[in-house]
């Protein structure tokens, strides 16, 4: 109890220190706070200005994009194929408008996601169909994820060219050819590159994924994702116009575009005398006649001696003498009232209390459970595997970058967060095009929305110039190690100053000091010699802090004090000579 009542006094004064201080910091917080909310500066921004860019597919969503883009109204299939309900149809509501988090241009309208938590589904047909064989394919637009992305995705898909392909009812069922873009869900997060092949035997289609996607980028920014695939069967992928994945698609995807030309033939079955065991338990060994199984792991250390200090009538726990009977105990109701029990204190001061037994120790004659010694099996005939035929499915396509041609975009997606923006969509043929259609809009608007984004962020208060300056609430270690320092500084040269100017530092040193003395002589009084080594280190360290604040105090106190004798001696003498 002694111990409790110092330690919280210690608290106290420690309060008094930090108590002040945070009541001196709190109003220039304040005050900062307010001369920052009220110092946003206005950005400039360009007009927006209509592109002069050709492509087969280009679209900046201008005034006339409903005559271009159709919202679906299907349902969604299911994985069997057929509709499902209609919680499931696509009910996502879509608008272009300009955008509300960090807008870079003036009068640059988007597509809009408009409704979290909603199927989305979104196309528009292209002019004519764009068949890329023999032909580099380009593909970019832009993603602004103005709420965040936690769970949804912002990919695009090229459809297949169809003629019973309607806007009406385009759906997740719909034929695609390609469908890149970012999605995140969770631990997801990669930049989807995906292309449907066709088998040239079978005439089925199949989806290829690239093997190990880039990452998205999640950000309220712009972010520019482009897509080039040569007719080499190279492809690049970059995003905000770095590169971030190179490849082929006849090496980086998965299924394989091109089948093994042997498989497996599903009709050889491995037989029955098939050996395929590598080692086996020797049958010629034999257990030792001296080895004992039932030997323990362990055994009573014979050499073992109680300490002389051994309290064998002392129980290693005692009612604890200062706990008291709550006043609305009932005995009868709750039944005799037992005291809790604390470590017996006499036992701290010797090796040990209660019945003393000796320790175990490893037996050195156990052995174990005896086993025989693996030895090679002379039988082994090695791992068995089926015998290879020649796939009747092979076929190679040297050039899988022959897509099938293309005749729609769509945007098909589910999404937790609404305001997802798409803009500067070009398809075509020209990365030189695409290049310039970067350099037209988001190397614009890109600085623009880091300014925006950086004007957003709260500001860093200002450094402090002095330990005047400093907040307690920004590093209070730091606030009283720097104040006890002027403290001493100021006290070495006049001490009244140093309590004047710093009263704080000065209460605080006082309470401070006489707390730990308190703490320190409670915990000799507690324990009568008896405390843990630990608690005992650690009152030497305390009283070695003491003492050396303590010190540092009396020495700053004492020359500030000498230098006053002094002038005042010079003064007398100047006086009585005059």
């Amino acid at each position: 109890m002694r111990l409790n009542a110092a330690v919280a006094s210690a608290l106290w004064s420690t309060a008094i220190l930090a108590g002040t201080a945070f009541a001196d910091d709190a109003e220039a917080s304040s005050a900062t706070d307010a001369e920052t909310s009220s110092s946003t500066s206005a950005i400039a921004r360009p007009s927006f200005t209509p592109s002069d860019i050709k492509a087969p597919f280009f679209e900046q969503f201008t005034d006339d994009w409903e005559s271009r883009w159709s919202p679906s109204h299907a349902k969604k299939e299911n994985d069997k194929g057929d509709k499902s309900d209609e919680e499931w149809a696509y009910v996502g509501e879509w608008a272009v408008e300009e955008p509300h988090a960090y807008k870079g241009i003036d009068g640059d309208k988007g597509l809009v996601v408009k409704n979290p938590a909603a199927h989305h589904a979104i196309s528009a047909k292209f002019p004519k169909k764009i068949d890329n064989k023999g032909k580099t394919l380009v593909v970019q637009y832009e993603v602004k994820l103005q709420k965040g992305l936690e769970c949804g995705g912002a990919y695009m898909k090229l459809l297949k060219d169809d003629k019973a392909l309607h806007a009406e009812e385009f759906s997740n069922a719909s034929p695609y050819v390609i469908m890149f873009g970012p999605d995140k869900c969770g631990a997801t997060n990669k930049v989807h590159f995906i292309f449907k092949h066709k088998n040239p035997k079978t005439g089925e289609y199949e989806e290829k994924h690239l093997k190990s996607p880039p990452t998205a980028r999640i950000t309220k920014k712009s972010a520019l994702y482009t897509l080039i695939v040569k007719p080499d069967q190279s492809f690049e992928m970059r995003v905000d116009g770095k590169s971030v994945k190179n490849g082929t698609l006849l090496e980086d995807f998965t299924p394989s575009v091109n089948p093994e030309k042997e498989i497996d033939d599903p009709k050889d079955k491995k037989p029955a005398t098939w050996v395929d065991e590598a080692k086996i338990p020797d049958p010629e060994a034999t257990k030792p006649e001296d080895w004992d199984e039932d030997a323990p792991f362990e055994i009573v250390d014979a050499e073992a001696e109680k300490p002389a200090d051994w309290l064998d009538d002392e129980p290693a726990v005692v009612p604890d003498p200062e706990a008291e009977k709550p006043e609305d105990w009932d005995d009868e109701e709750d039944g005799d009232w037992i005291p809790p029990t604390v470590p017996n204190p006499k036992c701290d001061e010797v090796s040990g209390c209660g019945k003393w037994e000796p320790p175990t120790i490893k037996n050195p004659a156990y052995k174990g459970k005896w086993t025989a010694p693996y030895v090679d099996n002379p039988a082994y005939k090695g791992v068995w595997a089926p015998r290879k035929i020649a796939n009747p499915a092979y076929f190679e396509d040297k050039t899988p970058a022959n897509f099938e041609p293309m005749g729609a975009i769509g945007f098909e997606i589910w999404t937790m967060q609404s305001d997802i923006l798409f803009d500067n969509i070009y398809i075509g043929h020209s990365i030189e095009d695409a290049e310039k259609l970067k350099a037209e809009t988001f190397d614009v608007k890109n600085p623009i929305e880091a300014e925006e984004e950086d004007a957003d962020k709260p500001a860093e208060p200002p450094k402090p110039k002095s330990p005047l300056d400093l907040n307690f609430l920004d590093d209070p270690i730091l606030y009283i190690r720097e104040k006890l320092d002027l403290f001493i500084s100021i006290a070495k040269q006049d001490p009244i100053e140093a309590v004047k100017f710093l009263p704080e530092i000065a209460g605080g040193l006082a309470v401070g000091v006489v707390s730990l003395i308190v703490i320190l002589a409670g915990l000799v009084s507690m324990g009568s010699g008896s405390a843990p080594p630990q608690a005992k280190k650690a009152a030497g360290k305390a009283k070695e802090t003491v003492t050396d604040a303590k010190d540092r105090a009396a020495e700053a106190v004492t020359t500030g004090s000498e230098k006053l004798a002094a002038e005042a001696q010079k003064r007398t003498t100047r006086s009585s000579a005059q």
